[in-house]
């Protein structure tokens, strides 16, 4: 889905927290996906260690579990968000980017639909 995503292209894929850490210091992306669940380092970890990379990535944490349990960890990590895989999605992903893009926005500054039609403006990381 993110290859298929504008503007984004795949540059790389890793299976475990060490191997992300690897790839991202050799092909150095703009953003790195990342499931929090991984094997190894877990996605909150790796994304610790790539905010203290010299250039780091922007950093997205995904996973199966709730906002709650994981929002301050990510937030500590330094990722940029954290999107419950149910709710991620192309316009998900394009707003997490845009709102990383600009100084001083956040991605939960970028409402989300909390599918009821209406905005959340927490389903980031504020």
């Amino acid at each position: 889905m993110v290859g298929l995503t504008e503007p984004f292209v795949v540059v790389g894929s890793a299976e475990s927290g060490e191997e992300c850490l690897a790839k991202a210091g050799a092909l150095t992306p703009d953003l790195v996906l990342m499931d929090i669940s991984l094997p190894g380092i877990d996605g909150i970890e790796a994304a610790r260690q790539l905010a203290a990379l010299p250039s780091p990535p922007a950093v997205i944490l995904v996973s199966t579990y709730s906002h709650d349990e994981y929002a301050d960890r990510a937030r500590l990590s330094g990722a940029i968000a954290y999107i419950d895989k149910s709710e991620f999605g192309p316009e998900r992903l394009v707003a997490a980017w845009a709102a990383a893009a600009l100084p001083g926005i956040r991605a939960s500054s970028v409402p989300q639909d909390d599918g009821r039609g209406e905005s959340d403006p927490v389903a980031g990381i504020s």
